[in-house]
């Protein structure tokens, strides 16, 4: 009856309506034989999201459809918060260990200590039953207002403390460090482009300059990008007024420019920019704008290559598809995204790149006379093709990663051990060296730590391998000495002391020192 009925609905419409040559009129009387006249019952919202990904697959390797709890996760991290209990943690030993509590939020308010294990959430046990992480932040988020029961394992207390966390909005911070390098040179790191990212950026500015900064130097290495306003916010901070950040343009979109204001808080000391390989998409517009206005130096590695405009389309069971629908292009018109011929060789562009040599030599890396721009003050020549790049390479440093290191890295060794000193000599410490610049400058990674370490990694069956260990050394001693800092302070205290290894943020400061560079200045 239902097939007599097909037969009759899709005859008549196709003599009636010349619309079902039409591909989206194909694809829907495909959907509807599926559903209805397959042989076995089916899922039809799995086989309609089936088709819009293989759709979406044809396009580019930036189109991309996400299920609704996809959506929300990727949200949370750009829109500035998330609701939850409000902890920094890492899960040791299938075990939740608070590295901080964050500052104002639920836990701290009910007295969770940083150090605490969380061992049970609303009377399920979490400790020891290789439960993920996932699970278990999906335990310990829920709405604003509503309570959660956690029981925590404290050092020397007897038995679990029970706590009653009200849940509450909790602050997702794109920007990981800001700091003063010597009297005169900041230093600000940013993660990703969020919501939050341009007033992130402005206070850091703010606090800096106030410690008597004259130069910055800006870190987006591994920044992956984010949101276009956030980059136009931060660009404002830098560049003059109606100076071009960046403009996008599509098939079915027109040119649209977006220029700065001309009234942000640094807009006459000198600049360095660091970016390598994962520097992408916001990062790019960011970098591509100060290097085509000569406003500051590019240095480190070609960056990533992702100039896809990218529209949401919301969808109305929460999904959402983005659609590619424009390319991202730099003051001088350098087109940002890198050539994509598929998907898959597309993905494996950071591997050609060090299989030729381009993470290790500059003179690996040849652009044709045909990309050649030029910046819009000083006439510099600068290269489109895809991505930024910089205009002092700094090649990738692999000296120290041994396999033996990697094995104590990714097994967890160096973070358990870690965990350990901090259990240990935290209040001893903060006691000892009462702030950061004094623990800086005195705490030293002692022998016996060392060799703690190494008992450690025999017991999680990490064979000790001499010559490669005292090659990791400085590497090994310098994450240490930086996770310390990072569990008795916070991020900016990890990151002065583990960029004393960072070539790049090396050859930052020796530019900066050097007074007789012609280094691009503000009119």
């Amino acid at each position: 009856m239902l097939l007599g009925a097909l037969a009759l609905w899709t005859g008549a419409s196709w003599a009636q309506n010349k619309l079902l040559d039409s591909p989206a009129r194909k694809l829907q009387l495909a959907e509807f034989a599926i559903s209805n006249l397959y042989v076995d019952k089916v899922d039809e919202g799995e086989i309609v999201e089936t088709a819009i990904i293989s759709m979406l697959e044809k396009l580019d390797p930036h189109s991309t459809y996400s299920n609704p709890e996809e959506v929300k996760k990727l949200n949370e991290p750009l829109q500035g918060n998330f609701e939850g209990i409000g902890i920094q943690f890492n899960m040791a030993t299938d075990t939740l260990f608070v590295i901080q509590p964050v500052s104002g939020g639920p836990s701290e308010k009910v007295g969770i200590l940083a150090g605490d294990r969380i061992i049970e959430v609303n009377d399920t046990v979490i400790a020891g039953v290789k439960m993920s992480t996932d699970d278990v932040m999906r335990r310990l988020r829920g709405p604003k207002g509503s309570k959660v029961t956690v029981k925590i394992q404290r050092q020397g207390t007897a038995g679990l403390l029970p706590f009653t966390i009200t849940r509450d909005k909790i602050p997702v911070y794109s920007l990981d460090a800001a700091y003063m390098v010597n009297s005169s040179v900041g230093y600000i790191r940013i993660n990703r482009f969020a919501a939050t990212t341009g007033d992130e950026f402005m206070e850091a500015l703010k606090k800096l300059q106030k410690k008597g900064m004259k130069d910055l130097i800006l870190d987006l290495q591994g920044n992956g990008g984010g949101y276009l306003n956030a980059a136009i916010d931060l660009c404002d901070q830098l560049l003059g007024r109606k100076e071009l950040i960046v403009y996008t343009e599509g098939r079915r979109n027109p040119r649209s420019e977006f220029e700065a204001k001309g009234d942000g808080a640094f807009q006459n000391g000198r600049l360095v920019v660091l970016v390598d390989e994962y520097s992408a998409s916001a990062s790019e517009i960011v970098t591509g704008a100060i290097q085509d206005w000569d406003r500051g130096i590019v240095v480190g590695r070609r960056t990533f290559g992702k100039g896809l405009v990218q529209r949401p389309i919301d969808l109305p069971d929460g999904s959402m598809i983005r659609l590619t629908v424009a390319r991202y292009y730099t003051p001088s018109g350098r087109c940002i995204q890198k050539p994509y011929e598929s998907i898959e060789q597309y993905n494996k562009d950071l591997i050609d790149r060090y299989n030729r040599g381009e993470m290790v030599s500059a003179d690996s890396i040849h652009f044709p006379d045909s990309l050649k721009f030029k910046t819009k003050k000083l006439g510099r020549t600068v290269y489109g093709g895809g991505g930024i790049m910089p205009d002092y390479f700094v090649p990738i440093d692999t000296t120290y990663y041994t396999d033996y290191y990697l094995a104590l890295r990714d097994k967890g060794a160096i973070v358990n051990y870690n965990i350990k000193l901090i259990d240990r000599h935290r209040n001893e410490w903060l006691k000892e060296y009462k702030n950061f610049d004094n623990f800086n400058r005195k705490f030293e990674i002692t022998e016996p730590m060392l060799q703690e370490l190494i008992e450690l990694g025999k017991s999680m069956n990490i064979e000790f391998k001499e010559e490669e260990y005292q090659t990791a050394l400085p590497l090994l001693k310098t994450q240490m000495k930086a996770l310390i800092a990072r569990d008795l302070w916070d991020m900016s205290e990890y990151y002065q002391v583990i960029n004393t290894l960072s070539d790049s943020m090396q050859k930052a400061l020796e530019l900066l020192s050097q007074p007789g560079l012609n280094f691009p200045r503000r009119e």
